[in-house]
């Protein structure tokens, strides 16, 4: 089983958790977000050095609150890279309706090239108005009374910029004439001509495996049919294999039969302690302060239903304890981590984790005893020997 990490690219926020202030009342500064990026670069080199496969980081903009401030995966995964001799760098994810697809493809390859191949490609559709609107894009949300119309755009600009990009990557020459792209535009003067194709420069040299999230039918049905990895999270492992078999069930109704686990990955947050109690206390400003910023957007709909309730609201707001429950955290000892993968494991015939370690009220010393403990503790209890030492 590979073992990866995902970082979620916060700044410190000693006060997070229930009691902190109000998710929209923060605000942090540029010397906050500068300290921010210290601690990624060495957080990379501690997952290096402790023989993860993979760290991927997550795309968000103007997020003055300072829960998620890495706005060029790419970027960053190239100067990690630079620091680092042998971990891999993923995106999760690129938000391709916010790209000129032309340039997510070059940016991609260009990091891909100077990396002699360790970038990994993660692609989504967007979560935040204040982002996509802005970037020139649109997206369903809370905030805009679930726009119907904004992500039907925001669907078909995906679907057709995804195009785009395979199509750049596979031909040394290429058009394209969409809906919502003609590329190159029509009657561009050039040379005495006028330029009828485009050529990628530079490009990739390797086919490139395409990791996409899937938070929703249509969107596991896309990704299994077009031949993604479908990265999946937040959801009890019961709920989640009856997931990856609709994935399953999707590729083959397209003529891919897939292995179990094949083209499918999972997020687990974890939080490991000494004892069950010291993981809980460690975890619950970080459960807390996502929850304050992610309920009101609906973020937590894929949660089972509590014990006892018949309905959940829009903006349910599980508490750790249900978080725990429901195994969607694996929080406690290695033994008690340990248990949590392996049912998921066992359940879905998974063949790739990436362990979410970070979050608000974390620090860089306690996300790497966290990747530490997960390389050396937990992974042995799995069978998983991790990458020998960079």
């Amino acid at each position: 089983m590979r073992i990866d990490t995902n970082l979620l690219g916060a700044v410190a926020m000693p006060d997070a958790g229930l009691a902190g202030p109000p998710a929209t009342a923060r605000r942090y500064g540029r010397a906050d977000v500068a300290a921010a990026y210290e601690d990624f670069v060495a957080l990379a080199e501690a997952g290096d050095r402790l023989g993860y496969d993979t760290m991927w980081w997550t795309e968000h903009h103007f997020q003055h609150e300072g829960y998620e401030v890495v706005g060029n995966q790419i970027l960053l995964g190239l100067w990690c890279a630079a620091r680092t001799r042998r971990m891999r760098y993923g995106q999760m994810f690129n938000i391709v309706p916010q790209w000129n697809p032309l340039r997510l493809a070059e940016d991609f390859a260009t990091a891909d090239l100077l990396t002699g191949g360790r970038m990994r490609f993660g692609v989504g559709r967007g979560t935040v108005p204040r982002e996509m609107q802005t970037l020139g894009a649109t997206i369903e949300s809370n905030d805009n009374g679930m726009d119907t119309g904004a992500e039907q755009r925001n669907r078909e600009v995906f679907a057709e910029a995804m195009e785009v990009i395979r199509l750049a990557w596979a031909q040394d020459r290429f058009a394209h004439s969409g809906k919502h792209f003609t590329l190159p535009p029509t009657g561009i003067p050039d040379r005495g001509g006028v330029v009828t194709d485009l050529t990628l420069v530079p490009n990739v040299l390797r086919p490139v495996e395409v990791y996409q999230a899937c938070t929703s039918p249509a969107t596991v049905r896309y990704v299994a049919e077009q031949g993604h990895t479908g990265v999946y999270a937040w959801q009890s492992p019961d709920t989640m294999a009856r997931r990856w078999a609709e994935h399953a069930a999707y590729a083959e109704a397209a003529g891919r039969t897939l292995a179990p686990g094949e083209e499918r990955m999972l997020v687990l947050h974890v939080c490991v302690g000494r004892t069950r109690e010291e993981a809980m206390a460690a975890a619950r400003p970080n459960h807390e302060e996502n929850v304050k910023l992610l309920a009101p957007y609906g973020r937590y709909n894929s949660y089972d239903l509590p014990e006892g309730w018949t309905s959940k609201p829009v903006d349910f707001a599980p508490t750790l304890e249900e978080s725990v429950r429901q195994r969607i955290w694996a929080v406690g000892t290695a033994d008690d981590v340990a248990e949590v993968i392996d049912e998921y494991r066992q359940k879905l015939g998974m063949t790739t984790i990436s362990v979410a370690v970070d979050g608000p009220g974390t620090t860089r010393e306690s996300v790497e005893e966290q990747l530490t403990l997960v390389a050396e503790e937990v992974a042995p209890r799995l069978g998983v020997t991790m990458a020998g030492p960079a």
